[in-house]
């Protein structure tokens, strides 16, 4: 696997990253408001999904202290996100399933970021797949726990496969030199798409059924 150049890469990942925990503080924002929870609750909850899963990320690949305690400007993000949603959503009437797009989006967003910088410490292609899905996924459950539901991630159509799937297509079109830009905009656009249309189509992987 080659390693991207961080010095091509990084101001990319960077408003990436912020636009990830933007989004993921909107989506917790919306879910949070259903459980009538207070704007210090909502905020709470939407900060800590949007640096959850790249929080988990960068323990479990040793980039100690963890990137936001470097750049606080994350956790101003995350809170803005979710003053600005919760005001909005007072007045404006949003449907109930209207978090599913922006979720859709973080997901893709937090994927191919996670993906990236594993790529870019030059770990093994699958581990780096794994980073990525890891980011992806870990500040919805996150946020769903501290809503007490169930992860989406357990009870949903095809939604941790769309980001295995977007992190391996990043990096194979890496691997095969296209330019590393083009390549997390292909995957994410890869990802969102496999998202929707799973949402639409009620698409899943086989399920455990209880017999009587």
């Amino acid at each position: 696997m080659r390693a991207p150049s961080i010095g091509n890469i990084m101001s990319l990942i960077y408003i990436l990253d912020l636009c990830a925990v933007g989004v993921c503080a909107i989506t917790a924002t919306l879910e949070a408001q259903r459980r009538e929870l207070d704007l210090f609750g909502v905020a709470t909850i939407a900060v800590i999904a949007g640096i959850g899963g790249g929080t988990v990320r960068d323990i479990l690949l040793g980039r100690l202290p963890v990137y936001w305690i470097h750049d606080p400007i994350y956790v101003v993000v995350g809170v803005a996100a979710a003053m600005l949603t919760f005001y909005m959503e007072r007045k404006v009437s949003i449907p109930k399933n209207f978090f599913l797009l922006p979720d859709a989006i973080g997901l893709a967003l937090f994927t191919v970021i996670g993906t990236s910088i594993a790529m870019s410490l030059q770990v093994h292609w699958f581990i780096a797949a794994l980073m990525g899905v890891i980011t992806g996924v870990f500040g919805g459950v996150i946020r769903d726990i501290l809503c007490n539901e169930v992860p989406l991630i357990f009870r949903t159509d095809i939604y941790a496969t769309a980001a295995l799937v977007g992190a391996l297509l990043l990096i194979a079109l890496d691997h095969f030199g296209m330019a590393h830009n083009l390549a997390l905009i292909a995957a994410m656009l890869v990802i969102v798409i496999i998202r929707l249309a799973a949402i639409r189509w009620h698409i899943h992987l086989p399920r455990f059924r209880a017999y009587p």
